[in-house]
């Protein structure tokens, strides 16, 4: 299969080349028609008169562990799915909501972008095809893999997760962690405070490295370069932070004065993130905004609105063509980074959302907030697919686990055996006490290239502030173990690569490491 490239999408003539497929298109195109004209009904939003209304059409005005704001949607739906059938082209609009007011006409609108925005976004572009294209790939190849050999991954994997168990603990600042990060080669941990002070930690030992001093308020997020510790240079861009002064700092290994500071935003920012290329910082703020940097540059290219109040956290999915956003008005947004438009509105959440985490797989989102629930939205079907209830305070962080391929091992093959002396072959003891295989012990019917492949996504970790953090399933979102803390809020978490830590920042100040390992 040739590489995809933006240069060779252009071109691409088999797009909807069958009249199938010119079919199947049709049928999403006037799927997505009927919810753009579904978002013009006018419904009553007080609860007794909805289920009025949906008494009045012969629907349920109930249904097992609905919401008022899940009913609401449901009699949009309904009078969406009557008015299409009716082929009404405009909407009924609910006379006892209606005020006879008449609503402005909702029109698209455009900002002006520079040409360096213009340039980033065909960057962008070119990077995330390729990479989109071999991850779809895989899981074309995942998808014909026998459902055996999936159960037995399974069974693996979650039996490896719910070995976790405390490693140690470490005093890391004077003010609460913030947040916590493995670095790419998962022998550093970097962490936050609210001290202002971003810190570096050898792991597992919780020895100090260095402290990075620049900010003069709270740090509210790190995020470590893809490459660093790995082929970035320790002098280049290693690390971003973002903190309470309303700066964004970039900082090498070496150095414990920033690289660069990033000016622009006007109120505190909270999380940041870096690109997958590592050519680019996204931060969220308080102001309303989030906003788009250019590492090498340190230039600002982006500054794009679209919440109603604060922006608190952002990240970037894995092929690098769109990020996520949630804000304290409990609406999460994912983004196209090549076009600017806006590619899903993630809206379930009744408290504000203070974290989000792409899943590997591209198209899955967790959003956590302070509902104190976990919500998994699909990207395919634009809604929300389950929703956990995760903690019983705040969900402060959501990590899916990453494998990066760089940490599988091959299982080594046994050597064979050599003659002696006399020319017979050496057999071991224990070899000779059996003459075939041990019945009871069944060969695991899968590669080891298959699990490691599999691995990628199958669970994620949540911090609340209820002092837990906890480790899910991310097939069936099923709780597989519970880690206790010694502080009554749990600030963030994170999943090493290579899947055997996990750390987690408290707000008593400290950070606490868990493994898999015996």
């Amino acid at each position: 299969m040739a590489e995809l490239t933006y240069d060779t999408l252009m071109d691409d003539g088999n797009y909807l080349g069958s009249e199938r497929a010119r079919m199947e298109n049709q049928v999403i195109l006037d799927e997505l028609e009927r919810k753009k004209k579904a978002r013009n009904i006018a419904v009553p939003t007080d609860d007794n008169r909805v289920k009025a209304r949906l008494r009045e059409i012969g629907e349920p005005i109930t249904l097992f562990g609905e919401r008022p704001a899940d009913r609401r949607d449901r009699l949009i739906y309904v009078l969406s799915q009557i008015n299409h059938a009716r082929g009404d082209d405009l909407m009924q609009v609910d006379e006892e909501s209606s005020d006879g007011s008449e609503e402005e006409e909702e029109s698209e609108f455009y900002t002006p972008g520079s040409l360096e925005l213009l340039e980033a976004r065909r960057k962008i572009a070119e990077y995330s095809l390729p990479r989109a294209q071999k991850r779809i790939a895989q899981q074309l190849i995942d998808s014909k893999m026998e459902l055996g050999r999936i159960v037995d991954i399974r069974k693996k994997v979650f039996g490896e997760v719910k070995k976790f168990a405390i490693l140690g603990s470490q005093i890391g600042d004077e003010r609460p962690i913030s947040q916590v990060r493995f670095s790419p080669n998962n022998e550093v941990l970097v962490t936050g405070s609210w001290s202002g002070t971003v810190k570096l930690w050898n792991v597992p030992a919780c020895t100090p490295i260095r402290s990075l001093r620049g900010h003069s308020d709270r740090v509210g997020g790190v995020a470590w370069h893809p490459q660093a510790t790995l082929s970035q240079s320790p002098d280049s861009a290693n690390l971003v932070s973002g903190a309470a002064d309303c700066n964004v700092h970039l900082w090498s290994l070496n150095s414990e004065t920033p690289l660069s500071v990033l000016k622009g935003h006007q109120e505190r920012v909270c999380r940041v993130a870096f690109h997958p290329s590592g050519n680019y910082v996204a931060s969220a703020s308080y102001d309303t905004s989030w906003r788009l940097w250019d590492v090498t540059t340190s230039q600002e290219l982006l500054l794009q609105e679209g919440h109603s109040k604060e922006v608190y956290s952002v990240e970037f999915q894995t092929d690098g063509a769109l990020i996520a956003s949630g804000g304290l008005d409990a609406i999460g947004r994912v983004w196209d980074l090549r076009t600017g438009r806006t590619a899903m509105v993630l809206d379930g959440h009744v408290q504000g959302i203070y974290s989000i985490g792409f899943s590997p797989n591209g198209y899955q989102i967790a959003t956590g907030a302070g509902d104190d629930t976990i919500r998994i939205w699909d990207m395919r079907s634009l809604k929300s697919l389950y929703t956990i209830p995760g903690h019983t305070s705040n969900v402060s962080d959501v990590r899916f686990f990453q494998a990066n391929d760089m940490f599988f091992k091959k299982p080594q093959t046994p050597e064979p055996t050599s003659p002696d002396v006399n020319g017979d072959t050496e057999v071991s003891e224990s070899s000779s006490k059996t003459d075939g295989p041990d019945p009871g012990a069944s060969a695991p019917t899968f590669t080891p290239e298959e699990e490691w492949s599999y691995r990628s996504g199958l669970f994620f970790a949540s911090a609340g502030y209820d002092g837990f953090v906890k480790l899910w399933s991310a097939d069936d979102w099923q709780l597989l173990r519970t880690l206790t803390t010694d502080s009554g809020k749990v600030m963030s978490v994170d999943i090493s690569s290579n899947g055997h830590m996990i750390a987690a920042g408290t707000y008593n100040r400290n950070f606490q490491l868990y493994s898999d390992l015996e």
